[in-house]
């Protein structure tokens, strides 16, 4: 395990709610260090476990074939507290500079809502009214991250944290790497709360179909991810779901769940048993629903 408490730090700063970032560079790149963030939702937690979520999530998201950020699992020890915390290798440079979808979206005057605002029938309004991009390849980047968020049970991705990649020489729009997947597979659960998850079906079986919601939003309620992808309402989202099932591997997703050292076994027992439940519950049966 790397510790980065040493590393030469910049003053580039990172905007964001969850956790403190400082620049630091590490083998002769700029990383954006991204430390865990306060648990609110668990007194029983110090620090939630975002770091560790946000290196699981990136690296999901490359295995299912959507660029994402690189990260690095590591400590940093500042004030005599070690914490564990993940490097994210900074994609920008000195032309192409990130833009969040809230930024595309006000290009779109006759929008209904600001920049953030995350109605399901707004976004798709605008992924099909903005001109910085493809309108069909932005649509099917969309729905495929909805499906891996809703694979990794991510409740938080909202119109600030996905987008493009802007180079100001040329003018021309990119979309940029998947990053900030912290607050995907369940990081303010404890070991005696996963413990309880794992002895009890009523207690996993909330985890699968009931929670986390996406932060997406019809009618001003948040989307329960099994019963939108179930319904079968948006034909783009069976596309998707068609994309990205067949590229999902629980064998070597368990792998990359068993190369975590810092995490326990009991740990790494709910991350596999949840992903697996997920994907053969939302996913598989919505899959097999379409085939029929």
């Amino acid at each position: 395990m790397i510790d980065f408490s040493d590393y030469p730090q910049k003053k580039k700063a990172y905007g964001g709610a969850n956790g403190g970032k400082i620049s630091i560079i590490f083998n002769g790149d700029l990383y954006m260090l991204k430390m865990p963030s306060y648990s609110k939702n668990n007194s029983s937690m110090s620090y939630s476990n975002s770091s560790i979520s946000e290196y699981l999530g990136c690296h999901i998201f490359n295995m299912l074939g959507i660029k994402s950020q690189e990260t690095i699992l590591g400590k940093y020890k500042y004030h005599g507290i070690t914490r564990i915390v993940v490097a994210c290798k900074d994609f920008t440079d000195l032309e192409k500079i990130i833009l969040d979808f809230a930024s595309i979206k006000n290009q779109v005057i006759d929008s209904k809502s600001n920049g953030y605002g995350t109605e399901l029938a707004d976004i798709l309004e605008t992924i099909e009214k903005q001109q910085v991009v493809d309108p069909l390849i932005l649509k099917n980047h969309f729905w495929d991250v909805f499906i891996v968020d809703a694979f990794i049970g991510n409740w938080d991705r909202h119109n600030g944290n996905w987008g493009f990649l802007y180079n100001q020489s040329t003018d021309e729009m990119e979309l940029a790497p998947i990053y900030d997947c912290g607050s995907s597979l369940y990081p303010q659960i404890d070991e005696e709360r996963i413990k309880q998850v794992l002895n009890s079906k009523a207690e996993m079986d909330m985890r699968i179909f009931n929670i986390p919601t996406s932060a997406i939003m019809i009618n001003g309620q948040r989307i329960n991810y099994y019963g939108f992808i179930n319904s079968h309402k948006y034909k783009d989202c069976d596309e998707a779901l068609k994309r990205i099932v067949p590229k999902i591997s629980l064998e070597e997703i368990n792998a990359l769940i068993d190369s975590v050292e810092f995490l326990s076994e009991t740990h790494k027992k709910f991350l596999k048993e949840v992903l697996k439940l997920r994907k053969k519950h939302i996913l598989d049966k919505a899959l097999e629903s379409i085939n029929k």
